[in-house]
């Protein structure tokens, strides 16, 4: 049975319009939009690696587990050694994901109203929220995907505490360091994603000589970047500072496939409540429909053995900094 993953719904028995009300609603390349938004919308998605899309529920995808070894050959009659190399396989799994958006029956009526430009933005904001919580944050994440990122690094123990009065730029860029410690497991940090409070702390970063490292004039915005890769800051409000200030890491290793079959749905009876329990709508007695989307994704960290480091249980391509209390 498919698993609902729905976002702050809870459905009555409801009366559906069937999918051709639906679809003259939403055309099919407008379908693709909200694919294409997600994506854009999305922290996680927009710096992790897109596979193609999966044809089934599940993707198995070979991962490098074994490598293979070179040797000297002893003298002009020496024996050559033979080697191999061995794949593991790591599933990716879709689940779905599901938006309600209630659009009173008032506005449908209204043929001039660009129904369009007003739906599909709130799609694409809590399908690019939802994703980012869960894979980051295992936040509501379905039991069939993996840890999330910061779980992750933090079973890795790749994690940078950061202290009232620590140096911050020791604490992301030297020895022992977010950066480093990725750098152990044989990866190279790409990009980096952090709370939209970091900004404040990285633009108060001064030099020896008082100046600051990151704003060099006041008319111009600043550039966020750390040793050459690129800064994100999510303002979808998925991200969580009391679990990770910055997440570091080889995005790369950060995969994704899309099942992509979003469908939608039109209800005219039923109720949408909020997360506390309370009804939020009631369609019938607010003269109101609701669309529902859906749409089913995976992902997975490969994390594949390399020539730096061949232990598993010690290899992690993503660290984190995180706010800690001064000893």
């Amino acid at each position: 049975m498919r698993k609902k993953w729905d976002l702050q719904l809870f459905e009555a028995d409801a009366q559906i319009i069937d999918r051709t009300g639906a679809d003259s609603l939403i055309p099919e390349e407008r379908a693709r939009e909200i694919i294409q938004g997600v994506v854009t919308q999305s922290a996680v998605l927009q710096r992790g690696r897109k596979l193609p899309n999966m044809s089934s529920k599940t993707y198995k995808m070979p991962v490098l587990d074994m490598l293979p070894i070179a040797y000297f050959v002893d003298g002009d009659t020496g024996t050559k050694k033979t080697t191999k190399q061995a794949w593991d396989k790591k599933v990716i799994t879709a689940e779905e994901i599901a938006v309600i958006v209630p659009i009173p029956e008032a506005v449908l009526d209204d043929s001039d109203y660009d129904i369009w430009g007003e739906v599909r933005p709130r799609i694409v904001e809590a399908f690019g929220k939802v994703i980012d919580g869960a894979i980051l944050f295992d936040v509501n994440k379905p039991t069939t995907w993996r840890d999330g990122i910061v779980t992750t690094a933090t079973k890795a123990n790749f994690v940078v505490t950061l202290a009232d009065g620590d140096n911050l730029y020791d604490k992301i860029m030297s020895e022992d360091g977010v950066i480093s410690k990725v750098e152990e497991s044989g990866y190279f940090v790409n990009g980096h994603m952090a709370d939209i409070s970091m900004r404040a702390k990285l633009r108060g970063l001064k030099d020896t000589t008082g100046q600051p490292i990151f704003k060099s004039d006041m008319q111009n915005g600043t550039t966020y970047s750390l040793d050459g890769s690129p800064m994100s800051f999510p303002n979808n409000g998925a991200f969580d500072k009391s679990k990770a200030l910055m997440i570091s890491g080889d995005f790369n290793q950060l995969v994704y496939a899309i099942r992509q079959d979003i469908t939608f749905k039109l209800f005219t009876e039923g109720v949408v409540q909020n997360t506390d329990g309370t009804i939020a709508y009631n369609l019938m007695q607010n003269d109101m429909v609701a669309l529902r989307a859906v749409m089913r994704l995976g992902w997975e960290i490969p994390n594949p053995i390399n020539s730096v480091q061949s232990d598993k249980t010690k290899r992690c391509p993503f660290a984190i900094l995180k706010a800690g209390v001064a000893v």
